[in-house]
Formats: C-alpha cells, structure tokens, sequence
C-alpha cells in the first residue's frame, strides 16, 4: 500500500522534510522526479532541489541541483527564483529546466530562465534569461506534446497567460500559441498547469490573491490556438481549492502520459511565515470528457 494524506509534508528517506514547493514533476524512465524551490530560509533563491520516487510515498534526496550563484549574479543569493520545471529534449536528450527568475528580493525582472544537464538529477548549468518579445514572465508551467514539441506557460500580468511554442533544442521561444485572461477575470491565471487527456487539453491555473489561496480554475480545448471553453472551477466553490495554489497534474498510468486514466493534484498550502515547512495537498483528480473534478480525502491508497 502507498498511503497518502490529502495534506502533507514530503520527507525524504532521511526523515528531513523535502524542499519540494512550487513542484515540478516527470517521468524519466522507471521513477519520477521532482524539482523544487528550497525554502529553508524566506523566499529568496537557496537552490533547487531533487527528489525522486516511485510512489509518491518514500522519496530518495537526489541533492541539489542547480546551485546557488554568487553574489551579483542572475542566480545569487539576493534574487528571487521559482517553479523550477524540467523536460527532456527529444531531438538534444538534454535536461532542460525553467524557472521564474525575477529580480533582486523583488518582481520587477520577470523573465524566464534555462539551465540544462544530461541527466535529470544534475548538476544544472544556468544558461540565460529569456521573455518573448518583451512580455514579461512570472509563475511558469511546462508541457511536452505527443509529437515531441515542448511549451511553457508563463503568466504576463499585463496581458494575461500565454502558451508559448519552443525551439526543436527547447532552449527557445518561436511562438506565443495563444494568450488568455480569465474568464470574467482581469487577468490571466498564475501557476499554470497543461496537461492532455485522449486528444483534449486540459489548462489549470489561480488567481492572482498573493499567498491567500482561491477557487482555481480549468478549461479545455482539442486545438492549442483555441478556442478554449470558459474557466471553471474544479473543486467546490468557496473552497479556495481546499487552502492550496495547483502545482502540477501528473498521470499516474496508461500507455504514455496523454492517455492516462489516473492522475494526482499536488498544490501548495502557502506558510508565509515558514515557507520551508508549508505542506502540499496531495488528491487523485477526475479528469475525463471536458471535466475535471477534485474531491477531498484525509487520506488515500496510491497504489501504483
């Protein structure tokens, strides 16, 4: 049995407390790994952080991997960096990690970094910094197509989200598939999460509310460009999506990622005044036929 609690906190096999928030996750080859913000000490960078697992349950600390910079630098220790999310390159096999980088103890940089590895457990060498066209660039999400082609989603405050389309070594913007705000919404949705089910694509994200959770929302589409149905929420409204911000959607089964018939919601529960102790909420989600729905448990058999 692999047990988890509808909310918790993450220990590695060391009984230390993973530094998995703003989580990323992917399936490379036999286990899962995940990437997140360390935040021992507030919300300035300390690092990104691995872990891998083959059940969500016992994790294996894979270190550090992709450092802290010096002083001055794009990475150091006064900058703020977030979301780190990692894909494989099919056409490179390189390892390539995004992050939110922005400024110094600030968001006024708002840009969208790269680091790269050939293998997912590092060390990762910092690249550059990138927006498209000069919009700017906050919460990010990643997603890889059944066709090898890789997107970010990157939240643009004053225009909304965008999908963007990657270059072939995925080290590059070449398109903005589309932007979105919300539906009935100023703005678009932060913390974006793609994911695609039997031909449909599925498109979470939050509002913007700072630390305090809310209701998040979903839409659907079977084309990128669009068009996408309204937003919607997938959990109770009120519920402020049972106190957590959506992370990431993984699929837990089937052939391949797009034809999952399981999936797991994993999302923060904000502690501003302990960010290195905020637990995540950890659900199965229903996704099928346009719907996504997540239901409350206390705990739960994840069983692979």
């Amino acid at each position: 049995m692999a047990i988890m609690q509808g909310a918790q906190l993450f220990r590695d096999t060391n009984g230390e407390v993973a530094q998995l928030h703003g989580i990323g996750v992917q399936r490379f080859g036999d286990r899962w790994y995940a990437y997140g913000e360390i935040k021992n000490n507030g919300n300035l960078f300390q690092g990104v952080a691995c872990y891998s697992t083959t059940d969500f349950v016992t994790w294996r600390n894979e270190g550090t991997v992709l450092e802290v910079g010096e002083d001055g630098s794009i990475t150091g220790p006064e900058r703020i960096i977030e979301r780190p999310k990692v894909m494989r390159c099919p056409q490179t096999g390189k390892y390539v990690m995004y992050l939110h980088v922005d400024g110094k103890g600030d968001y006024a940089y708002a840009h969208i970094g790269t680091a790269i590895s050939d293998a997912p457990t590092g060390p990762f060498e910092f690249l550059n910094t990138m927006q498209f066209r000069g919009y700017e660039s906050r919460d990010i999400g990643v997603f890889q197509d059944e066709d090898g082609v890789g997107y970010i989603l990157s939240e643009d405050r004053p225009h909304g989200t965008h999908i963007y389309r990657l270059s072939d070594d995925y080290l590059s913007i070449v398109e903005d598939v589309i932007c979105l705000r919300g539906t009935n919404y100023w703005a678009g949705y932060e913390s974006p999460i793609l994911i695609k089910k039997d031909g449909v694509y599925y498109w979470f994200g939050s509002c913007l509310t700072g630390w305090d959770c809310n209701d998040n929302m979903f839409a659907t589409a079977t084309d990128l460009h669009g068009p996408w149905s309204d937003f919607t929420p997938f959990t109770p409204e009120g519920s402020h999506t049972y106190q957590s911000q959506c992370d990431i959607i993984v699929p837990l089964d089937g052939a391949d990622q797009w034809h999952a018939g399981r999936f797991l919601y994993i999302g923060d529960r904000w502690n501003p005044d302990d960010l290195g102790n905020s637990p995540l909420v950890t659900l199965p989600i229903d996704i099928d036929d346009r719907r996504a729905v997540l239901q409350w448990r206390d705990s739960w058999d994840n069983t692979l």
